[in-house]
C-alpha cells in the first residue's frame, strides 16, 4: 500500500505557510482560534475563531501575534481582518462565568463556540495551545500558534482588540483601577487599586489575589464571589451595538450555559501571570 503524500510546509510562505500547505491538501477553509484575557484577574475572557481567503486576497499586511503588536497596529489589523476574513466570530465569557466554571472549561467552551458560530463552515482548525474537541472536523493544535498560523493570529487580534475595547468601558464605570492603562492584568497599579479599593463585581473572585482582596480567601475557589454583586457590565443584551457596531458580517455574542466535555482545571485557583501586552 503506497503511503499518503506529505504535506509539505513551505518556510518561504512565512506565517501563512501552514494555511497554504493544508490547503493543498484540499482543506480550503482553514480557521484559526485564540483567546485574550487568560492572566487578567478581571474582565471578561475573549475568545475568535477567523477563516482568511486562500492566496493573496487572504493577506493581511502587518498581521502578526497580538502580543507582538502595538495598540494602534493591532488597530489597524482588526480591521482588515474584519474586511477580508471569509468568516469571523467573537465570544465573551464574563468573569461570573469564569468564576462559577473554571478558567480552563470556559477557555474551550469559548473557542468551540465561537468557531461553531462562523459563517462559512471550516474544513480543518487550528487552534492556539489547546486542542478543542467536539468540532466535527480535523483540528490541530499548534503551540504559539499565534506566531506561525495566519488565521490563528487573526483570531488573536480579534479577541485582544475586542477585549482592549470592553476594558476601556469598564473603566469609564469603574474609575479606580486602571483598567485601560493595564486591561485588568495584573499589574503594580492594579494591585494597589485592589487593596485599596477592594474587588469590583467584572473583577475574578476566584483568582488568589482578587479573593485576598476580597476577604474570602478562605472559600474554595468557585464559592468566592458574592451572592448578590451589584450586575456586570456585560451581558446579551449590549453586546453587539457596544463591541464591534461597524461590522455586521462578524458574530458577537457571550457564551453561557454550554456543557463542555469536563476538562482539567487550570488556573482558576491562581493569580495567573499577565501576557505581555
Amino acid at each position: 500500500m503506497l503511503a499518503p503524500p506529505r504535506t509539505v510546509v513551505r518556510r518561504e510562505a512565512g506565517l501563512y505557510a501552514l494555511e497554504q500547505a493544508l490547503q493543498r491538501r484540499g482543506f480550503r477553509h482553514v480557521a484559526g482560534a485564540d483567546e485574550a484575557g487568560r492572566g487578567a484577574c478581571a474582565g471578561p475572557l475573549v475568545a475568535a475563531a477567523a477563516i482568511l481567503p486562500e492566496g493573496r486576497r487572504g493577506e493581511i499586511p502587518g498581521l502578526a501575534d497580538s502580543k507582538l503588536l502595538t495598540a494602534a497596529a493591532r488597530e489597524r489589523v482588526y480591521e482588515q481582518v474584519v474586511a477580508k476574513a471569509l468568516a469571523w466570530s467573537v465570544m465573551i465569557i464574563p468573569p461570573t462565568e469564569v468564576d462559577a466554571r473554571g478558567l480552563h472549561v470556559c477557555n474551550l467552551a469559548a473557542m468551540r463556540r465561537a468557531l461553531a458560530s462562523l459563517d462559512v463552515r471550516p474544513e480543518y482548525v487550528l487552534t492556539d495551545g489547546f486542542p478543542v474537541d467536539g468540532l466535527g472536523v480535523p483540528g490541530l493544535a499548534v503551540w504559539k500558534g499565534d506566531r506561525v498560523a495566519a488565521c490563528v493570529a487573526a483570531a488573536s487580534v480579534l479577541a485582544k482588540v475586542t477585549r482592549d475595547r470592553l476594558m476601556v468601558e469598564l473603566d469609564e464605570r469603574f474609575p479606580d483601577y486602571g483598567f485601560a492603562v493595564h486591561k485588568g492584568y495584573i499589574t503594580e497599579e492594579h494591585s494597589t487599586a485592589l487593596t485599596t479599593h477592594g474587588p469590583c463585581p467584572e473583577h475574578r473572585f476566584s483568582y488568589v489575589n482578587v479573593a485576598a482582596a476580597s476577604g474570602r480567601g478562605n472559600r474554595p475557589p468557585r464559592a468566592r464571589r458574592p451572592a448578590d454583586p451589584p450586575p456586570a457590565l456585560f451581558d446579551v443584551s449590549v453586546t453587539e451595538p457596544l463591541l464591534i457596531p461597524e461590522a455586521a458580517e462578524g458574530t458577537v455574542g457571550v457564551a453561557s450555559g454550554e456543557q463542555p466535555q469536563p476538562s482539567p482545571s487550570v488556573g482558576e485557583d491562581s493569580a495567573m501571570e499577565g501576557e505581555t501586552r
